[in-house]
C-alpha cells in the first residue's frame, strides 16, 4: 500500500469511491480541486496495482493555521477493517507540510460511531486529548434528514 499525496487524476477515483460508498457526495470538481490546491494536505492510497483504495480530503483552515480540518475520508469496501483510515491520518500529521499543526479537526454526526472510534483512536495513539464540541445543529441543514455535526478536536500533538 502506497500512502501518496494526490495529483488531479486522482480526483475521479476519488468521487467514483464516495458514489458507491455512504459518504456524502460531493461534486467531482470538488475532489479534483482538492487534489490540486490541497494535496499537502489531502492523502490517497493505493494498492499494488496503482488503484485507488482510499483517500482523506483536509485543509488548514486560514483563521486556524495550527490545525488540519479533515473534510472527508473514504476507505474502498476491500479495505475497511484493516486500520487504513488511521495510516492515512498518522501520513497526514507526519507530513513535512503539517510541521506546525497541532491539532486535527473533524466533524462528525452522533451516529458514526466508526468516525468517532478513529478520531479517538488517533488521540490514543498520539498520547494526546480528544475533545468533543458542539458545532453545526441540524436545525442548519436544509431539510429534516440531516444529524447535527460534533466537532472532534484533537491535540495538541507533539
Amino acid at each position: 500500500m502506497s500512502l501518496l499525496k494526490p495529483t488531479v487524476n486522482d480526483g475521479a477515483a476519488m468521487w467514483e469511491l464516495v458514489n458507491n460508498s455512504t459518504l456524502d457526495q460531493n461534486s467531482a470538481y470538488k475532489y479534483i480541486m482538492m487534489c490540486d490546491f490541497f494535496a499537502e494536505t489531502c492523502v490517497v492510497a493505493k494498492d499494488d496495482e496503482e488503484k485507488l483504495v482510499g483517500f482523506i480530503t483536509a485543509f488548514i483552515p486560514p483563521t486556524k493555521p495550527d490545525v488540519v480540518f479533515v473534510w472527508q475520508i473514504g476507505v474502498d469496501p476491500s479495505q475497511r477493517g484493516k486500520g487504513l483510515a488511521s495510516q492515512m491520518l498518522n501520513e497526514l500529521v507526519q507530513r513535512q507540510g503539517a510541521k506546525d499543526i497541532r491539532y486535527v479537526e473533524a466533524t462528525v454526526t452522533p451516529s458514526n460511531k466508526a468516525s468517532q472510534s478513529l478520531f479517538r483512536r488517533l488521540a490514543r495513539a498520539h498520547d494526546t486529548n480528544c475533545e468533543v464540541l458542539d458545532c453545526f445543529s441540524e436545525e442548519l441543514f436544509p431539510g429534516d434528514n440531516h444529524e447535527e455535526e460534533l466537532t472532534f478536536r484533537i491535540g495538541p500533538l507533539r
